[in-house]
């Protein structure tokens, strides 16, 4: 599966949701969690609804950087208020979209290579390029989170 290590690690750190380690980040463990989980489902649920038929790439000079280091800058990006938790975070609730991220991404392999989301930074991400972004995206809060809990 898309990402099984890393939500196989996530899944693994939600013990720690309640950490928090300000000389890292604002945010605790719990939100970091919770956020790249809200990316995972949102993204997945707006490739499986775009309609591949209008998209069209345009080159997006930030993109091309972020893609080619494969990393974003700790501190530099301001997440999308659809993708922040509002209230509380509970392990129950991230339970929850961790089941729905894993079948979200089961289901985004079978749909068309030019499905697409748009993203507020790097414009239209095909399939593919999706699939970059939430890997690298990913790997941007596991690694957060690890120098949180260490």
């Amino acid at each position: 599966m898309f990402l099984e290590s890393e939500l196989t690690e996530t899944e693994n750190l939600i013990k720690y949701s309640n950490k928090l380690k300000t000389k890292v980040s604002l945010k605790g463990v719990g939100w970091h969690i919770d956020h790249l989980l809200k990316v995972l489902v949102s993204v997945s649920e707006s490739l499986k609804k775009s309609n591949p038929e209008t998209y069209k790439w345009e080159f997006n000079f930030l993109r091309t950087i972020i893609f080619t280091i494969q990393t974003i800058p700790i501190g530099k990006g301001k997440a999308p208020k659809s993708v922040v938790a509002v209230g509380e975070i509970n392990e129950e609730d991230i339970y929850d979209q961790l089941k729905k991220a894993k079948q979200l991404l089961l289901e985004i392999d079978n749909i068309s290579s030019n499905s697409y989301f748009k993203h507020p930074y790097f414009g239209l991400l095909n399939l593919r390029l999706s699939k970059q972004f939430l890997r690298i995206h990913t790997r941007h809060h596991l690694k957060i989170i690890r120098k949180i809990i260490t």
